[in-house]
C-alpha cells in the first residue's frame, strides 16, 4: 500500500488555492495574429528574454507573461508578419539577453528574406554590445536614444583552467586524451593552454570574427574593412555612431514611434503580441469564474493525434548523459540517451511522419550515451529521410550523434568537430587529509582501484583505461569515415585529434554538407520525402507546467517511463557531484560569461568522474 499518495492528494487543494491566488497577477490575454483590416499594422518583436532551442508547451490553458521563446517560434512569427499584407513593417527591440552566435545568423537569414519581399525592418536601441549590433545590422533602419552608447568591440573569450583551485583543495586530477588538440582535459590538468590548444582557439576566433565582419558588412552595405574600422574604434555615443554610418537615426522612443506613424499612417496599430496564441481570461471576481479556472487547470489538454504528413523535429540540447530525463519542472536539463532513443524510435514508427530533422545543440558528454543515440538515429534513417541541423555548438559527442545522417546542416558560426576522447579521474586523498579524515584501502585484483579516488592511476590501471579509450576513439573515427566517405577533404587523423572548427571551416573539410539553419534543414527534409505540403511537428510534445507538476506530486508516469530501463543517474554521491550540487545554487544567482563557464566546468567534472571516458569539448567563457 502506498501511504504517500493520500498526503499528496491532501496537498493538491492547497496547491491549487495558491495557484488561484498567484496566477491572476500573471494571467493576461494575448492578441491574436493580426488579420487584414483597414488599419495598417506594425508588428513589434521585443527580444527581452533568452531565445531557447526547444519550444515550450503550446497547450497551457492560460497565457502567461513570457520570459523568452524558442528560435523556431520566433522565426515563425517573423515570417508570418513578413507574409501578412496587413503588416506594413516589423520592429525589433533587442534586449541585452542576446541570442547565440548561430541563432543570430538564423535570425539574420529570416530578416533578409523579409526585406527581400519588400517589407522594412526597424530596430530601436537603448544601448548595444557587439552581439546585439550584429543582429541589428540586418535591419532596414537602426535608431538609438540620444544618450545611448554602443560597445562595438569585437569578440572576446577566455579559456577556463581550474588546476589551481584543485590544488588548493587537495584534489589531484589525472586525465589524458587522444590527440594533441583534444583540450577538454586541459582545464583540469593545466593552468594555461598548450601550444596546440592556443593554435586551435585562434583559428576558431578567426572564423567567428570573420562571420561578425561579414554579417555587419552585408547588413549595412559597407566593405568588411569598414566594419573592421568600426570595431577597432570600439565605443560610440549615439551621435557618433550615426556620423560613422553605424546607425541611421538618433531619437527617443516616442520620436521613434512618431516616425513609424508618419511613415505608415497616424492610425497604425503597434502589435506587440503578433502571432502569439491567444490565452483565456479569468474572472476571479465571480465564483463561476473561479470554478471555470479550476476546471480548465485540472482538465487534460484536448489533443487530436495528427495524421497529416509531417516533418518531425527532435531536439538534443545540453550535455549528453546516460539514462532517463525526469521531464519535470525541476529537471536540471541535459540530453538523456534513453529518453532520446525512445523519441527517435517513436518517430521512426509513426507512418504520418515522413522525414525527421535532428536539431543538435550540445558540447557532447557520455561516450556510451552518444553511441546509444547514434544507433537510434540509424534506425530512423533506415526508414525515412533523416537530416541533422546543428545549433550554436555540436561538438565531440554532439558530432558523434550526427554521424547517422546523410546530410548535416550547420550555421557558419556553429562550433563543431572535436573528434576525440578524454579519460581520467580525480584523486581526493589530499583534500580529506586537510580536514583530518583518513581511509585504509583493501583490494583484490591488480586494477581493482582503477575508479577509486584514493590515488592517481597506477601504470597498470592507466594502460587498461588507455586501451579502452583508444578503442572508443577508433570507433568514433570510423563512424565519421563511414558517414562522410569521400566528402572528407583530409585524412581522418588530420581532421580528428580533438580539433574544433566553425561551421564554415567544417564545410570546407567535408564534416558538414550545407550552411543553413533549422528552417533550411526542415525544407530540405520535406523535399527529400517528396512532400508538397506538410506540417512541422516537434516530438515529443512539451508538457505544460501543470502537467509536469501533477505528475511529480501524484507519482503518475507515462507508459514510456514504465518500460525496461537501466537506472543510470548522476546522483551517485561522488565528490564532483557534491561540488556541482553545492555550487549550482550559488552560481545561478550570478551572471556573466565566466560564471557560466565555471558552471559548465563543474558539470563536466561531474560527468567525468561518473563516466571515466567522455566525448566532450573544452569550455570557454564568452561574454
Amino acid at each position: 500500500m502506498n501511504r504517500g499518495k493520500p498526503m499528496k492528494r491532501k496537498f493538491l487543494p492547497a496547491l491549487l488555492t495558491c495557484l488561484a491566488v498567484t496566477l491572476p497577477a500573471c494571467v493576461r490575454a494575448a492578441d491574436e495574429p493580426a488579420k487584414s483590416t483597414a488599419k495598417p499594422v506594425v508588428a513589434v518583436f521585443s527580444l527581452r528574454g533568452p531565445i531557447t532551442e526547444k519550444p515550450a508547451s503550446a497547450d497551457f490553458p492560460f497565457a502567461l507573461e513570457a520570459t523568452g521563446e524558442s528560435l523556431k517560434e520566433l522565426i515563425e512569427r517573423l515570417e508570418k508578419a513578413g507574409e501578412d499584407d496587413a503588416v506594413k513593417a516589423i520592429v525589433l527591440l533587442p534586449g541585452l539577453s542576446s541570442p547565440g552566435r548561430a541563432q543570430t545568423q538564423e535570425l539574420l537569414q529570416a530578416m533578409e528574406k523579409i526585406k527581400a519581399a519588400g517589407k522594412p525592418i526597424h530596430v530601436h536601441l537603448d544601448l548595444a554590445m557587439t552581439r546585439q549590433y550584429v543582429l541589428a545590422s540586418g535591419a532596414s533602419r537602426i535608431s538609438m536614444v540620444p544618450t545611448g552608447y554602443m560597445f562595438l568591440t569585437g569578440l572576446y573569450g577566455e579559456q577556463v583552467f581550474v588546476r589551481g583551485l584543485l590544488e588548493k583543495i587537495g584534489v589531484t586530477p589525472d586525465y589524458f586524451t587522444n590527440g594533441k588538440y583534444k583540450s577538454a582535459a586541459e582545464m583540469l590538468m593545466r593552468k594555461s593552454p598548450s601550444p596546440e590548444s592556443a593554435e586551435m582557439q585562434n583559428w576558431i576566433f578567426d572564423g567567428l570574427y570573420g562571420d561578425v565582419l561579414n554579417d555587419i558588412a552585408k547588413g549595412r552595405k559597407v566593405p568588411a574593412e569598414t566594419a573592421r574600422e568600426w570595431i577597432d574604434h570600439g565605443v560610440f555615443l549615439a551621435k557618433d555612431a550615426k556620423a560613422a554610418g553605424i546607425i541611421d537615426a538618433v531619437e527617443h522612443r516616442q520620436d521613434f514611434e512618431a516616425h513609424l506613424r508618419k511613415t505608415y499612417g497616424e492610425d497604425v496599430k503597434l502589435n506587440f503580441n503578433y502571432g502569439k496564441k491567444k490565452g483565456d481570461t479569468i474572472d476571479f471576481s465571480s465564483p463561476m469564474g473561479i470554478l471555470s479556472f479550476y476546471a480548465k487547470l485540472l482538465s487534460p489538454p484536448r489533443r487530436v493525434k495528427s495524421t497529416k504528413p509531417s516533418v518531425a523535429i527532435v531536439y538534443l540540447e545540453g550535455a549528453i548523459m546516460p539514462g532517463v530525463s525526469s521531464g519535470g519542472m525541476f529537471d536540471t536539463g541535459g540530453a538523456y540517451s534513453t529518453t532520446i532513443r525512445r523519441t527517435l524510435d517513436k518517430v521512426a514508427e509513426d507512418d504520418s511522419i515522413k522525414a525527421v530533422v535532428f536539431r543538435v545543440n550540445s558540447p557532447g558528454g557520455s561516450a556510451v550515451a552518444s553511441e546509444i543515440i547514434l544507433d537510434a538515429t540509424r534506425r530512423v534513417a533506415a526508414k525515412k529521410p533523416f537530416v541533422v541541423s546543428m545549433g550554436d555548438v555540436a561538438g565531440s559527442g554532439g558530432y558523434y550523434v550526427a554521424c547517422g545522417a546523410k546530410t548535416i546542416f550547420a550555421d557558419s558560426s556553429t562550433i563543431t568537430g572535436s573528434i576525440g576522447v578524454v579519460a581520467g579521474k580525480f584523486s581526493t586523498t589530499g583534500m580529506w587529509d586537510k580536514i583530518g579524515i583518513s581511509f585504509t584501502p583493501y583490494k583484490r585484483g591488480k586494477n581493482a582501484a582503477i575508479l577509486s579516488s584514493a590515488d592517481v592511476f597506477s601504470d597498470s590501471e592507466r594502460a587498461a583505461l588507455r586501451g579502452y579509450m583508444d578503442d572508443v576513439y577508433g570507433v568514433f573515427k570510423q563512424h565519421v569515415v563511414n558517414a562522410r566517405g569521400d566528402r572528407l577533404t583530409k585524412k581522418i587523423d588530420d581532421l580528428a585529434g580533438g580539433r574544433v572548427y566553425t561551421g564554415r571551416q567544417a564545410l570546407e573539410l567535408g564534416l558538414v554538407d550545407k550552411l543553413g539553419g533549422l528552417n533550411d534543414a526542415v525544407a530540405f527534409a520535406g523535399k527529400q520525402a517528396k512532400l508538397e505540403s506538410y506540417e512541422i511537428r516537434v516530438v515529443p510534445r512539451t508538457k505544460n507546467p501543470i502537467e509536469q507538476l501533477m505528475e511529480q506530486l501524484t507519482g503518475d508516469s507515462s507508459e514510456e517511463t514504465q518500460r525496461l530501463q537501466i537506472p543510470l543517474s548522476l546522483a551517485t554521491g561522488n565528490q564532483a557531484d557534491v561540488l556541482w550540487t553545492r555550487a549550482m545554487p550559488l552560481l545561478k544567482g550570478l551572471k556573466g560569461g565566466r560564471v557560466e563557464a565555471v558552471m559548465q566546468v563543474l558539470q563536466q567534472m561531474s560527468l567525468m568522474e561518473r563516466e571515466g571516458v567522455l566525448l566532450s569539448m573544452p569550455v570557454w567563457a564568452m561574454p
